[in-house]
């Protein structure tokens, strides 16, 4: 017997009502697509660009909101020859063609939800650390430096991106 599920729409009504109980991008993450279904898709994006790229490559996945249902939130998954530059609503993974693993790299939450853990470090629940740590790298360079180098490129001047 099949199980019969509510639709897409019917769901963003019903938490279009709700107060958000947290901000938390881990939790947001887990409602959007579990885990198992996320590392499915990180694992099919690798399969499917595996002959498109001769050695490492980097696969990002944006968070988007949909137009019409704001509290809708969509995963793409894509692969690119060079890690991208650092940017809110992204995660990075590297696929190591030698070791044939991918590797986390960063994740980036929302423009709102960085500042909110930059403003509240302290308030900051253990399972969020991770979260703020990565936050803080964005904030002050240290990611941007991390993409440059991952590239293979000099950057002389030691230009930061910083969060605006």
């Amino acid at each position: 017997m099949e199980e019969k599920r509510e639709t897409v729409g019917k769901i963003a009504s019903e938490l279009a009502q709700k107060t958000p109980d947290s901000i938390d991008p881990i939790e947001i993450a887990k409602t959007i697509a579990p885990e198992q279904e996320y590392i499915d898709n990180l694992i099919e994006c690798v399969e499917t660009h595996k002959k498109d790229y001769q050695g490492d490559f980097f696969v990002v996945v944006l968070l988007k909101k949909e137009k019409v249902l704001e509290n809708v939130l969509r995963s793409y998954f894509f692969a690119r020859g060079t890690c991208p530059t650092p940017n809110y609503d992204q995660s990075v993974f590297k696929y190591n063609h030698e070791k044939e693993q991918i590797e986390y790299i960063w994740t980036i939450p929302d423009r709102e939800t960085c500042h909110v853990l930059m403003e509240n470090p302290l308030q900051v629940a253990d399972a969020e650390k991770e979260s703020l740590k990565f936050v803080i790298d964005f904030a002050d360079g240290t990611l941007y430096k991390l993409c440059r180098k991952l590239n293979g490129e000099d950057d002389p001047k030691g230009n930061k991106c910083l969060i605006i």
